[in-house]
């Protein structure tokens, strides 16, 4: 991929953000999404990015092999890979432009309905346990990866309203991409979206993940329970709003 000075830092600034929102700050990482598409061709970015991710959760899962609460990460499993096959069949008919703004939409209301939820019961509002917010969530998780690789703050509505401890919370949604992000890759060559300059690409970004990754690290351990739940709120609505326009 022939890419102009500018466009190599946007890539690398990508690489890190992408490092951070793995291991540490979830939500930063939909912010990518515009930034790689700047520079490059909007298919292309997304094969791009799919690589860099997969290369970002090695990091996440190695240092949040212990975090993780499977029962929530096998609960949407299912229905998340029932999401990527709608989506390997969506971009066929639709892009990427047409699905942000619809994408944004949906992940502002879920965040209002949550955050009016929370403040009309604190914390005795129950967690939910109804099969069609899981299966629902999971699906558009699923379709969202797929198509334009912009799930995280879908996952942070998941996450939010199952109330996870800060590490729990990462590590819980780092083994959901990692297994998930691996699910789309024979779709994603299928589609031409990963090639084998996309992969060298996401090679030479390995240094810049790292980087992210320790960053991330270092903000997750030293941000206190309340103001991560605020961090990752605010990011979510800002990658809504930014997904809508």
């Amino acid at each position: 991929m022939e890419l102009e000075l500018s466009g190599w830092i946007v890539v690398a600034l990508s690489a890190v953000m992408v490092g951070i929102t793995k291991t540490g700050i979830p939500g930063l990482g939909i912010l990518v999404v515009p930034l790689m598409a700047g520079v490059l061709p909007a298919r292309s970015s997304v094969g791009a990015l799919l690589g860099i991710l997969i290369l970002a959760d090695l990091f996440a899962i190695v240092y949040h092999r212990r975090n993780a609460k499977w029962g929530h990460v096998l609960r949407l499993l299912p229905a998340a890979f029932a999401g990527i096959v709608a989506g390997y069949f969506g971009l066929k008919v639709v892009n990427d432009e047409q699905l942000k703004p619809i994408i944004g939409g949906i992940v502002l209301v879920m965040l209002g309905i949550n955050y009016w939820r929370t403040r009309t019961k604190g914390k005795d509002a129950p967690v939910p346990t109804q099969w069609w917010f899981v299966v629902g969530l999971g699906f558009m998780a699923g379709v969202t990866t797929m198509m334009a690789n912009a799930a995280g703050p879908i996952m942070i509505i998941y996450l939010l309203a199952m109330r996870l401890p800060k590490i729990e919370f990462v590590g819980t949604g780092a083994w959901f991409f990692f297994i998930v992000n691996w699910l789309k890759v024979p779709f994603s060559a299928n589609l031409d979206l990963m090639t084998a300059a996309s992969v060298k690409l996401d090679l030479m970004m390995l240094p810049f993940i790292a980087v992210g990754a320790v960053i991330g690290i270092f903000f997750l351990k030293r941000i206190p329970q309340k103001a991560f739940i605020a961090v990752v709120q605010i990011l979510a609505v800002a990658a809504a709003i930014k997904l809508l326009f």
